[in-house]
Parts: C-alpha cells; structure tokens; sequence
C-alpha cells in the first residue's frame, strides 16, 4: 500500500472519541477480542516480514537533508558527525526514513498513541515526582496516534541493528527480536485481563530492570549503582558539573560546542519564554516554579536526529540554601516526522503535541513538562537533571542485550495499552509466535537497508555533498 497523498488535508489524527459515545457504550473483552482477530484478515500477521525497499523509494541523504533546511545551519554537521559514527547511530537520527518506509506498506488500524522514535537508546531510568525509580519510554519529539506496529517494528529493527553494531551474530539478534515481541505480546495478553485504572497506573519499577538483565552477583552492585545516580544525575550532583562560580555569580560551564553561551538569546526573551511556558503547567506546579528565580541560560546541544534544533538548558535558583538550584532543558518542538505520513496532529502547537503524548505514555511524568513559543520556534520544556539514565547498551554483551529487549517489549506494552485497546491488539496478535517470527524477519531486513542507507551518507560526506564535524 503506497503512502497517502495528502495525509494533512484529511482531519487531524486523535485518539479521543465522542464523550458521549463514550458514556453510553460498552463492548465487552470477548468481542473485543474478536475484533482484534477479524485485523488478521485484512493484514496478515506473517506479511508483517515481508519487506523490501519500495521500487521509488526517496533517496535516504535527500530525505535526511530536506530537515535540514529547519535547523540551525552551524550545528547541522555536528548531527551528521554523530551519526556517521556507525550504523546505529545513523539509525537514531533517521526516523523520517523509517516513517517513509512504513508507509508504503500496508498497515492495521490498531491505533495507539505512539512514541514515534522508538529505539532501545529511548528508554531509560528515571525519578517519578513522588521519587521512585522507573523504567520507561523516555523521548517523545515525534509522538503521534499510529498503527501499533510502527512502535514495534522501530524497536525491534533498533535491536538487530545494536547486535550488529556489537559484532553479534544474527541468530543474537534474531533472539533479541522475539524476546521483545514475546513480552510484548504476553503483557498485552495480562493488559487484556486488567481493570481499566490497573492498567493506567501500572509501571515497570527499577527492581524488575535489575532482576531481569543483571547477571547473577551483580544484583547488589546495582543498587550501589543506583544510589550514586541519585547523586550524580541529580541537580545538586549536576550543579558542580555543570556551572562554575565566577566574579561571585554562578553560571552555566561553557564546554563548546555542545555547551555554550549565545548573544541571540536576551535574559528578557527568555524569562517572556519562562512565563509563557507556566501558564501551559497544572496551577500547583506553577506556584512551585515562582519560587525559583532565573539565573543563567545557554545552548545545549542533545541527541541526534535533533541536532540543529534549537534547545538550550536554564539555571534556575530556589528559596534554600546555597546549592537550591534546578535545570530546565529547552526543546524546540517541530511537526512530528509521522505527520506527513499519518496525517496531521490534533496540537496546533508541537510543544503540545509532545507534552500530551508524553503524559500518555509514561507512567509517570515530569511535574515541570510544559510548552510555550518564541517569536520563530515552538519548544517544550522539562527538568534536565532528575536522576534521568540510560542503560549503556553498548556495555551489554549478547545475553544480557537479550534480557533488555524483554524488558523494553514490556514497558512498550505497557505504553500501548494505556493508550489502545490491549483486548484488540491481543486478539490480533493472538497466543502463537506468528507476529514474532514475523517480526524477526522485518528486522533482519532492515538492518541490512539501515546498513545501505548509513553507507550512503559516508559516501556523500565523503564527496563532500554532505558536511559532518565530530565534536571533541
């Protein structure tokens, strides 16, 4: 099935109903259930691994640079620096590609809010406002209602893309693939069978990561681990790090080109950009944020496909003591790369979109999730600093790489279910490993196309079609 034409022109992509629908109908698990099955007839759960590059598929550098034109001009090398690192790197800067591969083939319509940029580096550790420690889906720029299996099929083609990257073999990623898609599809099977609140206030606790990928021995030295993360990536443990003391003032360390000081941004533009974005936050968090003041602001460069957005990190004071600081991180929010594909977002404000979609998808969100706009850009603002973590996959070896791809098919599950109907896509899925053998098959293939298409930027870096900087 070939994209649609103008995807923007039909209505905007929702996952609201009816209210009134809403409070009048009912349908129970069993016909749920039901409904999910009678997608098979329409897509195969097999042909999900029936993938080849499409005979006018865009040329993935021209699709990569037609963002550029968006950006900002002096920090678009540094995005192709990073990811013509290796394959996987190229990879999570080429979700347009991947969304523009996905929509040639045809789809179901088992729609969740999806994350949209759903790679193994996307999720990762981090405090909940009451400060327990989850493990979640942690990036959501391009979040947008979609098909469920566009979430699965990024995750689990991101998997055999690392064990490559790691000199596995394919039977290891072949592994990693159906330890993802059965957990993802077991848990579904266990959403299916919960109350309506059980689901929604589910999470997956920092414990069951360290249960399920830390080697037998290694258990207590992780929750040594964590205690030094609450400390390190903390904002008392960033204030050392990442701002200095001079002429008696703190401010924000430079530590170019990743870090630094811009004369374009006023301390007026931004406390008008600070202002705006409390209005978009809940009334008690906002009076929690007048009891800060503003102290420094500079350029932060994060990520990425989100190089040469512009984004920035805030040094905000409290009314205690002398380390009584928080940092906020500025992002600008753009159309998601789904839009032009899926069709438009219901947010007329990108900042919106992501915050919304964010607050649907985690278990738990960061009380300070806000968005507000500049005179040019749209941006959506979080803390930066609150005890946020990746697990460093490149430090996993093949079992343990295994063991993680269970626990993200897990925390996605989770996040689809909150947001779909889990009786549907359980019923579609169904209790065999056809979706699963399926989807080892799509992401073997695409690895390879991922491979080709990371070749193809080198080649045009090295003609010097496209300009690349690695930063020191």
């Amino acid at each position: 099935m070939r994209k649609s034409k103008n995807p923007k022109e039909s209505a905007p992509v929702s996952l609201l109903t009816d209210w009134q629908d809403l409070l009048t109908t009912r349908t129970l698990a069993r016909e749920r259930l039901a409904q999910g099955k009678a997608v098979r007839d329409l897509r195969s759960r097999a042909s999900h691994g029936d993938w080849n590059p499409a005979a006018d598929r865009p040329d993935p550098v021209e699709l990569l640079s037609s963002e550029d034109q968006l950006k900002l001009g002096h920090l678009i090398p540094l995005k192709y620096g990073r990811m013509m690192q290796s394959p996987f790197a190229f990879f999570r800067g080429a979700a347009l590609i991947m969304a523009s591969d996905l929509s040639y083939v045809p789809r179901t319509n088992l729609t969740v809010q999806l994350c949209g940029d759903c790679h193994l580096s996307n999720f990762g550790i981090f405090a909940t406002p009451e400060r327990n420690i989850i493990f979640d889906l942690n990036d959501f720029d391009e979040t947008l209602p979609g098909p469920f299996e566009w979430d699965v099929k990024r995750l689990a083609a991101s998997f055999a893309i690392a064990a490559d990257s790691s000199s596995f073999t394919k039977s290891i990623a072949v592994r990693c693939v159906s330890a993802l898609a059965k957990a993802y599809r077991r848990k579904m099977e266990e959403f299916s069978e919960m109350n309506t609140l059980d689901v929604w206030y589910h999470r997956v606790d920092w414990e069951y990561l360290v249960q399920r990928i830390m080697k037998p021995g290694r258990k207590g030295s992780a929750k040594a681990e964590l205690a030094r993360l609450k400390e390190k990536r903390s904002h008392a443990g960033a204030l050392s790090k990442l701002t200095e003391v001079v002429d008696g003032k703190r401010r924000i360390k430079d530590d170019p080109p990743l870090i630094y000081h811009s004369d374009e941004v006023t301390i007026e533009a931004t406390k008008s950009l600070l202002n705006s974005y409390a209005k978009s936050l809940w009334q008690s968090r906002q009076r929690l944020l007048q009891r800060y003041h503003f102290v420094d602001i500079a350029a932060k460069v994060v990520g990425v496909g989100s190089i040469g957005n512009a984004a920035g990190m805030v040094l905000l004071q409290g009314q205690g003591g002398d380390d009584d600081y928080i940092f906020l991180q500025i992002k600008e929010a753009n159309t998601s790369v789904l839009e032009k594909y899926l069709g438009r977002s219901e947010f007329s404000h990108p900042g919106e979109r992501i915050v919304n979609g964010q607050r649907v998808l985690q278990a738990a969100s960061d009380m300070f999730l806000g968005w507000t706009s500049g005179p040019k850009r749209h941006f959506y603002i979080r803390q930066l600093m609150d005890m946020k973590a990746s697990v460093p996959v490149d430090e996993l070896d093949a079992t343990t790489l295994e063991q993680y791809a269970e626990v993200c098919g897990y925390a996605l599950a989770r996040a689809h279910a909150r947001t779909g109907d889990p009786a549907q896509i359980y019923g579609y899925l169904g209790k065999s490993e056809t979706f699963d053998e399926a989807l080892c098959k799509f992401a073997v293939r695409y690895a390879k196309q991922n491979a080709r298409d990371h070749a193809a930027l080198l080649k045009a870096i090295k003609s010097g079609k496209v300009a690349a900087k690695v930063a020191e």
